[in-house]
């Protein structure tokens, strides 16, 4: 059971939902991994997800791959002459899909996010062979990115298992009260409310994902 996480932005809550996730799900009494396969710039996300995993992991497992010029894979690769090693990056999913019961990739910025030249994050969750849950913040713009997601990941023939949209504006728009019931009406993937910090149990809508 594994899942892949992406975003329609960056900083759209993609670290935040992943390791709510995990935290959840070890609470069910699942064995959980959190996977970033690629950093750049600092490790801070990579440490949010190791913190909320079970016991066993150490950071390198976590984020296999970290560049530290903060900008997207490939362009941070050209900067400090390397490339991401991907077949390492799947071989190190692997050994934590025998190893725990639930896995969440979080992959880095949006679905096509440039990896490699001519390799993005969406081959990278083609390879893993995962559903998609995509992340979006509640706000306007919200429906062209995510719809644009959505197309994204099936057009890759994998799922999209459902859109969480996060809710970090301070005060309501008419784009962020109506955007949730716009989306049901526009596709049949499933639109799901953000997690929050204090959910010490999964909201029904979510429990889904369990069953992966």
């Amino acid at each position: 059971m594994s899942l892949f996480i992406t975003g329609t932005d960056t900083g759209v809550g993609k670290t935040f939902t992943a390791a709510t996730l995990l935290r959840l799900a070890r609470a069910t009494g699942l064995r959980c991994a959190g996977m970033k396969p690629i950093c750049c710039g600092d490790r801070a996300d990579a440490e949010l997800l190791l913190a909320a995993s079970s016991d066993g992991l150490t950071i390198d497992e976590v984020n296999p791959v970290w560049l530290k010029t903060p900008a997207a894979p490939f362009a941070a690769s050209l900067i400090e002459g390397v490339e991401a090693d991907v077949p390492q990056l799947l071989t190190r999913f692997a050994d934590l899909q025998k190893r725990y019961d639930f896995v969440v990739v979080e992959g880095v910025g949006g679905w096509l996010v440039p990896i490699r030249q001519k390799y993005f994050v969406s081959d990278l969750a083609a390879e893993m062979k995962l559903p998609v849950l995509i992340v979006a913040q509640n706000r306007l713009g919200c429906l062209n990115h995510t719809l644009l997601t959505i197309r994204g990941v099936t057009s890759r023939g994998l799922p999209c298992v459902g859109v969480a949209l996060n809710e970090f504006q301070a005060s309501a728009d008419y784009a962020s009260t109506t955007n949730m019931e716009v989306l049901r009406k526009l596709t049949e993937v499933p639109i799901l409310p953000g997690l929050a910090a204090e959910m010490s149990e999964f909201p029904p809508e979510w429990e889904q994902l369990l069953r992966l």
